[in-house]
């Protein structure tokens, strides 16, 4: 298969407050162009993900993956915007106040008002953002 996009997808209960976590709270935009009843088209630079309204549960693995530049800088402003970031201590995975590191990545990860698992990442090599 050659996928052209890979589109991250997030499950919600509530898309009304699913576009108020998104583009309110996480401050992304929502993709302009035709739309899809119950659900939301959001973007973020050059990627997409859509999120759509279902009665089905989420799960514990990440759904979407952020990369940025500055991950102290995103940690902070959103916990300031009342996000709690997930702690972890498995086998090959400890956070230390939200973060895990290594020499390639540090990472975090919280989830969203359905308990969708969102990760963001900031890269120890160029990624050209």
């Amino acid at each position: 298969m050659d996928a052209q996009m890979v589109l991250g997808v997030a499950p919600t209960s509530d898309i009304s407050r699913a576009r108020s976590f998104y583009l309110d709270t996480l401050g992304l935009s929502e993709f302009e162009g035709p739309s899809v009843p119950e659900s939301l088209l959001v973007q973020s630079g050059n990627s997409a993900f859509l999120v759509y309204q279902t009665q089905a549960k989420s799960g514990d693995a990440t759904v979407l993956s952020f990369l940025v530049k500055d991950l102290d800088k995103v940690m902070k402003d959103l916990r300031d915007k009342g996000v709690k970031f997930e702690d972890y201590d498995l086998p090959g995975l400890k956070t230390e106040n939200g973060v895990a590191e290594d020499p390639q990545m540090r990472a975090a990860w919280f989830k969203d008002p359905d308990g969708n698992v969102i990760a963001i990442g900031e890269a120890a090599f160029d990624l050209g953002l």
